[in-house]
């Protein structure tokens, strides 16, 4: 009746966490960059882009 979902094939692929570089914003969240990125820069760009977040 309704096409399987089991047969469309995902172009979309997860990255390898294992390669790239963890991020502790605070103590629930943390972000993954690449190895080579700043990491005080990521973490700008997150208050920025989520400026409700309060930092402790």
């Amino acid at each position: 009746m309704y096409p399987s979902k089991n047969n469309t094939k995902t172009s979309y692929t997860s990255p390898d966490l294992s390669k790239m570089k963890a991020v502790i914003i605070d103590h629930r969240t943390t972000i993954y960059i690449a190895q080579g990125a700043d990491s005080e820069e990521a973490r700008y760009k997150y208050f920025a882009r989520y400026p409700t977040r309060l930092i402790r």
